[in-house]
């Protein structure tokens, strides 16, 4: 079996700041994408920020140069650095990796639970 749990959500000021982890173990092959999801309520899952495997990233336009993905490839771990937070970054945050077990044959998405970040004053 493989677990993804995140960590760091909470409650914080528009322009204050929030870092969100995520450990992925279990029967654990390979990593190739890992990356950070959020739903707004009544909102369709959206793409936050996703990182490689060699490092390349990707972020939503709105999240550009306020927030930061990074990647620690030897402990199965991802972390999303949040600055100048605002309103409208209120969701819940989920951790995804695309990865295959030691038996598998293909690539498959896996997913956290779910961390609330809500950005209030």
């Amino acid at each position: 079996q493989v677990h993804l749990v995140e960590s760091g959500g909470g409650l914080v000021q528009p322009g204050g700041s929030l870092r969100l982890s995520c450990s992925a173990s279990g029967s654990i092959f390979s990593i190739n994408v890992m990356g950070w999801y959020r739903q707004a309520p009544g909102q369709q899952r959206e793409l936050v920020a996703s990182i490689s495997r060699g490092g390349s990233t990707n972020y939503l336009d709105s999240v550009r140069g306020r927030f930061t993905i990074s990647r620690d490839n030897a402990k199965n771990t991802v972390s999303l650095q949040m600055n100048t937070l605002k309103p409208e970054d209120t969701a819940v945050y989920y951790c995804n990796a695309e990865l295959t077990t030691r038996f598998g044959s293909s690539w498959i998405n896996y997913w956290g639970q779910g961390t609330q970040v809500t950005v209030s004053s």
